[in-house]
């Protein structure tokens, strides 16, 4: 192997170019050191210039001898590592790696102080408090969904966690089941995934903002919303209440064709379920007072959670086919797949590509977009109805029509209350759990409209209310 470009194939793992070695500014090159060992490995090449010009070294071997003594020196705990020299064209190089560390976090320690590094793109950047916290734990084989908390089993109780199961595995869910899913430890202590599954979550950043938004920005709840929700509470119920809202939110176009009719959804409903499973799954819990965001535009549904990817790479620069399955909450994302909200082999990103390419009128345009940062992940999709061109997707106006889901369970919900109906019996009817969301979204907007009515006018709290068609 002598040519620059077999030495780049060889690798599987980040690259960085050093022209020469500096001994005076060893911070500049030990922080990578620290950032490689704390990620998923790389790869320094001295004597290479960042344009990639072959510059060499004037003496490899005293170059290597400091090279090694440095980083045995500055980085605590010793990193593995290795030191190869090579010749190109006549010039001297010398390459070294350093793989993912398994006792992290790493740090580079000089003048009594010690900071660790991470890798954000192409750089090496001081590690977040968060991520600092991560790279502790992961230096402990432990994460923080598996963590302890002040709450025992016998606090809480799981109903909806437990109906799910049912559902999924037909079969009760058994308390001894709780340890051997990682949810509870042996002595009844419930680890953070366990506390995410119970029904009253009282984990204050367990909870979802939703908000629709009048054009294709944001501006001010108050008066460019035309709907939002604040969802609390266990975990499944935060990701099918937040389904829930896009879906009453969305709209369903359809077109005329010659014997039949096409349906247009503004989004694949899959891609939308996957993308909020991904998010409430995969989050760094750990950030107080985060929360995940769903923002829906006239244009696009942009899903918002803390954290970046676990090993600090950013989605945007990665192939989505070959991201691999790293998982913050490994506990979470199993009881998810237990309950057959995912699949266990990581594909999510690219099953939401997939679910979104089989609607009707696709181009690349409406592709699915992820992005990430240190500190967040947003999964953007495309409002496929939204005419992007000027041009509907070939379908003239006037063989299309748009429906909401909202306005269907309105109708629905209309036509069942002939005769006089309880709220809870109107919420069983259309489908909706949140008692909250029923009665700002449904209830209240179709009394005030005259549509509904109450048959106890002077008792509204009455626990004997019913409502009827007006």
């Amino acid at each position: 192997m002598n040519t620059l470009q077999e030495i780049l194939m060889a690798e599987s793992t980040e690259c960085e170019f050093k022209e020469s070695l500096e001994t005076k500014k060893v911070k500049d090159w030990l922080k990578t050191v620290s950032a490689f060992a704390n990620g998923t490995g790389g790869i320094m090449l001295f004597g290479i210039a960042n344009d990639k010009d072959i510059k060499g070294l004037a003496d490899i071997q005293k170059d290597g001898e400091t090279i090694s003594n440095l980083i045995k020196m500055r980085i605590t705990p010793l990193p593995e590592f290795t030191l190869t020299p090579y010749n190109i064209d006549g010039k001297d190089i010398l390459a070294v790696r350093v793989p993912g560390g398994d006792a992290p976090p790493y740090f580079y320690q000089a003048d009594g102080a010690m900071m660790a590094y991470v890798r954000v793109g192409s750089e090496s950047n001081p590690a977040s408090s968060h991520r600092l916290k991560e790279l502790v734990l992961k230096g402990k084989n432990l994460t923080f969904d598996s963590l302890p908390t002040e709450y025992k089993q016998s606090d809480l109780t799981f109903t909806v966690f437990e109906a799910a199961y049912k559902k999924a595995a037909k079969k009760a869910f058994s308390p001894k089941e709780y340890v051997s899913f990682g949810m509870s430890k042996p002595d009844g202590t419930l680890t953070y995934a366990g506390l995410l599954f119970a029904d009253d979550c009282p984990l204050l950043q367990a909870r979802v903002f939703c908000t629709h938004w009048n054009g294709i920005t944001k501006g001010s709840v108050g008066d460019d919303a035309i709907d939002s929700e604040e969802f609390e509470g266990d975990i499944i119920s935060l990701l099918k209440n937040s389904h829930n809202f896009v879906r009453l939110n969305s709209k369903v176009r359809w077109r005329k064709m010659s014997d039949h009719r096409v349906d247009k959804p503004d989004y694949a409903d899959r891609a939308v379920f996957e993308a909020l499973a991904n998010a409430l799954m995969h989050r760094d819990y750990s950030i107080i007072g985060s929360e995940v965001h769903v923002d829906m535009y006239d244009d696009r549904l942009d899903i918002y959670s803390p954290g970046g990817m676990v090993d600090g790479s950013l989605i945007q620069n990665l192939n989505i086919e070959e991201v691999p399955s790293l998982r913050r909450n490994p506990t979470i994302a199993d009881v998810f797949h237990r309950l057959d909200y995912v699949e266990r082999r990581g594909s999510g990103l690219k099953k939401i590509r997939t679910e979104t390419s089989l609607l009707y009128g696709y181009t690349d345009d409406f592709a699915p977009k992820f992005v990430s940062t240190p500190s967040a992940f947003h999964t953007v999709l495309k409002n496929m109805n939204y005419d992007l061109h000027g041009i509907l997707h070939g379908a003239p106006m006037q063989d299309t029509m748009q429906v909401t889901e909202k306005d269907n369970r309105i109708a629905a919900l209309l036509d069942f209350c002939n005769i006089p109906r309880t709220r809870g019996e109107m919420q069983q009817h259309i489908g909706i759990a949140n008692r909250d969301h029923f009665r700002k979204s449904f209830l209240k907007p179709l009394i005030e409209s005259g549509q509904l009515r109450m048959t106890i006018p002077d008792k509204p709290n009455s626990r004997n209310q019913q409502y009827v068609k007006a």
